[in-house]
């Protein structure tokens, strides 16, 4: 099978970050809650918090929500459009996606591309929490052998060195950039052991709270 990274691989962005801008916009008592975030997305950046306890406080807004399954569905509805015309060319019904976004985001927007459920981190919808571990790293690799014990990965492509983990479980492993694909030319004899290192998807995440609030800023002087 071919597995695919999901934001920033076939989906053109971060689909957790445009869902919560969606969700600031659309429900505007969400914001305080996010904003609160960035505190735990700051606190990951600096190595004094893991990225499941920022990611579950970001999360936290989901409790605001009167109906969160018909949120997630208006969402896709405006965004299913950002997978990315490369992976629409070449994708296949026995595709896995894996990611460290949410299962209850990641899994509308498979179902309308007609692929198997993904794997991604467990959270809660109703409320935002954590009932698993964040889907990154090694733990993606864990979940994929849990789920496809014999599975030959022909074909992996992700954006991210997060990912090498996977990257050497596959035949061939490529990078995304945009729209550009290219061979994994990063050594993968040796998965990179964890560390409390800012890579750019921690990166991404802590500023996640900042530019929520540039956001809110802007809607409020509209």
């Amino acid at each position: 099978m071919n597995v695919y990274d999901f934001d920033h691989t076939i989906y053109d962005g971060n689909c957790t970050f445009d869902f919560i801008v969606y969700c600031g916009r659309q429900h505007p008592r969400t914001l305080a809650a996010l904003i609160g975030a960035a505190g735990a997305g700051l606190r990951m950046a600096m190595g004094r918090a893991d990225k499941t306890f920022a990611k579950q406080r970001l999360f936290g807004f989901m409790r605001q929500l009167d109906d969160v399954d018909r949120e997630i569905e208006r969402f896709w509805d405006g965004h299913i459009d950002k997978i990315k015309r490369w992976y629409r060319i070449q994708m296949k019904p026995d595709d896995l996606v894996i990611s460290a976004s949410p299962a209850f985001l990641v899994a509308p927007a498979c179902r309308r591309l007609g692929l198997r459920p993904p794997l991604a981190s467990p959270v809660d919808a109703a409320t935002g929490r954590y009932f698993g571990v964040n889907c990154d790293g090694e733990e993606k690799v864990r979940r994929f052998r849990e789920a496809f014990p014999d599975a030959r990965v022909e074909r992996f492509y992700s954006d991210s060195d997060d990912d090498l983990p996977m990257a050497r479980l596959a035949e061939r492993s490529f990078k995304v950039r945009g729209d550009e694909i290219a061979p994994w030319r990063q050594p993968l004899v040796r998965a990179r052991t964890p560390t409390r290192t800012m890579t750019a998807s921690t990166m991404r995440l802590a500023v996640t709270g900042i530019r929520l609030f540039s956001v809110s800023t802007s809607d409020r002087r509209r």
